[in-house]
């Protein structure tokens, strides 16, 4: 397995009134490409906000950034740089880690959740105790997470509809 190295080629999106951090690993090459975040067109992610803020499901970036706006979500990565295979989170080794405090520091952010596994792990071992809050676990909305349905995955994210200040 040839593992590259993968720099974060896109900054974090959020408004100064954002008011909860998604973060997830580090960016597909999907994503990558089109320079910005959940852009894999079998990433399930916008499907499940849509759905979650019952929503019709953002198709350009400007919708997107649209509707992250409406809801106060801010969307990062724990990862600034890593060597890595292509999409693949169980590859990464490497890791140096976003600032996330500094992006805190900009915004009213309180509650961060962390999408995968990954994301999870790499921000309780490096960022949680420097930034001061305890990320909650969101499972992947990537294809590659197939043990979990739609219907599964909205369930689990309608704690986001919880935390937002409409």
């Amino acid at each position: 397995m040839v593992k590259n190295k993968v720099v974060h080629p896109f900054p974090p999106y959020y408004e100064k009134d954002s008011e909860i951090l998604i973060l997830g690993s580090i960016p597909s090459v999907k994503s990558r490409e089109a320079r910005f975040y959940y852009m894999h067109p079998k990433n399930r992610f916008w499907l499940v906000l849509s759905q979650v803020f019952q929503e019709e499901i953002p198709d350009s970036i400007e919708e997107k950034k649209a509707f992250l706006r409406k809801y106060h979500i801010a969307l990062w990565d724990v990862i600034s740089t890593c060597q890595m295979s292509g999409s693949s989170d169980s590859s990464i080794t490497a890791v140096k880690v976003n600032p996330i405090f500094d992006l805190i520091s900009k915004t009213k952010i309180q509650k961060i959740y962390t999408t995968g596994k990954k994301a999870d792990l790499l921000y309780q071992k490096y960022l949680e105790t420097k930034v001061g809050i305890k990320a909650t676990y969101l499972p992947s909305t990537s294809p590659a997470n197939a043990s979990f349905s739609l219907e599964k995955l909205v369930e689990k994210y309608q704690i986001l509809k919880e935390k937002v200040n409409l």
